[in-house]
C-alpha cells in the first residue's frame, strides 16, 4: 500500500491491556504492528492520543511502547502544542509547532520557504525528488498549496 496509517498507538490499546502480562500475546501484537508498518511503500503515519474519552471518562493515554522501539533516524515527530485552542489549530497550526527541520537549505518537512507570490510558508509534505518533486506548503496568507519544485522557485529561509 502506498500510504499506511496506524492510529491508536497507545498503551492499553496497542498493545492491548490483556497482552501486557502474557509474553506470547505481547509478541503477537508486536508482530502485528511490524506487519502493519512494513506494508507502507511510501509513507507510514503512526498516531496516538494524549487523552482518550472511554466509558464516560476522560483518561490520560500514553504512547505505545512499540513507538519507542523504532530507531529515531526513521521517525519525524511533530511536537504537541500545549494550551492551544481549536481556533489556533484551525488558523495556523503549522506556524505554532515546534518542529526541527531535517536540514537547512534543502527540501525537508518543517523547513520554512519563501515564494515570490505566496510569501512565507512551511513544508508539510513532498513526493519525489529533484526538479519533478511535488511539494505541499502551508503559506501564512495563501493557505496550503501543492507546487512543482522546478516551477516554484522557492527560497529556503
Amino acid at each position: 500500500f502506498p500510504n499506511v496509517f496506524l492510529t491508536g498507538m497507545e498503551e492499553d490499546l496497542f498493545p492491548s491491556r490483556q497482552s501486557k502480562d502474557e509474553p506470547h500475546l505481547m509478541a503477537e501484537e508486536r508482530r502485528l504492528c511490524y506487519v502493519g508498518m512494513t506494508r507502507a511503500m511510501k509513507k507510514l503515519s503512526l498516531s496516538f492520543a494524549i487523552k482518550r474519552f472511554l466509558y464516560g471518562q476522560s483518561l490520560l493515554a500514553y504512547p505505545s511502547r512499540f513507538l519507542d522501539e523504532i530507531p529515531s533516524e526513521y521517525t519525524n515527530s511533530v511536537k504537541q502544542k500545549f494550551g492551544a485552542t481549536m481556533q489556533n489549530y484551525q488558523e495556523d497550526d503549522v506556524f505554532n509547532q515546534d518542529i526541527d527541520p531535517e536540514g537547512q537549505g534543502q527540501l525537508s518537512i518543517g523547513v520554512t520557504v519563501r515564494h515570490a507570490k505566496f510569501g512565507f510558508g512551511t513544508v508539510l509534505n513532498f513526493e519525489g525528488d529533484g526538479d519533478s518533486a511535488r511539494i505541499q506548503i502551508k503559506f501564512k496568507q495563501a493557505g496550503t498549496k501543492w507546487l512543482i519544485s522546478s516551477y516554484a522557485n522557492l527560497e529556503y529561509v
